[in-house]
């Protein structure tokens, strides 16, 4: 049995991994698929698929693309999520500020540098027009430490993913001004080049049994309540984020690796533009 060490967020994008490894599907192909859950997110999971502690990651598009560019051994092997990613922009819920004009100068908690709230914080500011150099970052790890800090009188901003927001703005622990989504696909599989060097044909068989169940995750019965029930949320919640969210089956189109460089170049994130062939595996 091959095993295969795979990182993700704990968020409810990544239920069709955990169907399929209940279900035995990768370990009919041969592999025991061992996963971590990162809450920390895309700045972690960078790290991790650098160094080699995980073999693969499914991992926000732009982050891997800044870390590759910087140097990270990895490269893009498919798509996974095809929609955008829809932040959402929060406030501690007892705020006085209500609109994101009133954000310009504050302080933006971010999981950790190279995250997606890192660097989305960094696009909102772009769209809102206003100085990106002009941003400060508070590092709080994980959504916890974000409620710590904010609930903390911290004044800071926090961009994270709507849905998984949205039972602490149900609660009032947030409140949320607004949303920005990613102008891209939101989601890609990532592997570290010494393991798709050595393990290709186990990296195929992965990618064949985690895109045959997206291609049906939708028409699985009461997919919506397992989702709702597994992620404590409510079922009309998931029920409008699964109308949004489109899964992809193919690699990541080149064009769109082109339109996140540029757009990490134009802020300043990134050094120099690449070819495609440096992110993409063939």
């Amino acid at each position: 049995m091959k095993k295969v060490k795979i990182i993700g967020v704990p968020e409810h994008f990544n239920l069709p991994w955990h169907m399929a490894m209940e279900e035995g599907a990768f370990k009919d192909r041969g592999i025991h698929v061992e996963w971590e859950d990162v809450p920390e997110g895309t700045g972690r999971m960078t790290q991790l698929l650098a160094s080699g502690e995980a073999d693969m990651g499914i991992i926000l598009t732009e982050g891997i693309i800044r870390s590759i560019s910087q140097g990270n051994p990895s490269r893009i092997v498919q798509e996974y999520v095809s929609s955008p990613l829809l932040w959402g922009i929060h406030v501690d819920g007892n705020s006085p500020r209500n609109t994101l004009d009133e954000l310009k100068d504050d302080p933006i908690a971010v999981s950790r540098m190279g995250s997606g709230s890192h660097l989305m914080a960094y696009i909102h500011a772009q769209n809102q027009g206003w100085d990106t150099k002009n941003l400060n970052f508070e590092i709080i790890n994980n959504l916890e430490g974000a409620v710590e800090s904010l609930s903390g009188g911290s004044g800071a901003y926090f961009m994270w993913e709507h849905f998984t927001t949205k039972p602490l703005v149900d609660s009032g622990t947030f409140k949320r001004l607004g949303d920005c989504p990613t102008p891209w696909p939101c989601f890609v599989i990532a592997a570290n080049t010494n393991f798709l060097k050595k393990e290709q044909g186990a990296v195929n068989h992965i990618l064949q049994v985690i895109n045959s169940y997206t291609s049906e995750f939708k028409n699985i019965p009461s997919i919506d309540r397992t989702l709702a029930n597994n992620y404590g949320q409510k079922l009309e919640d998931i029920k409008d984020w699964l109308s949004r969210t489109t899964w992809g089956q193919a690699q990541l189109n080149p064009d769109t690796v082109h339109t996140v460089q540029k757009r990490l170049l134009d802020l300043g994130l990134v050094d120099e533009l690449f070819t495609a062939e440096k992110f993409l595996h063939p």
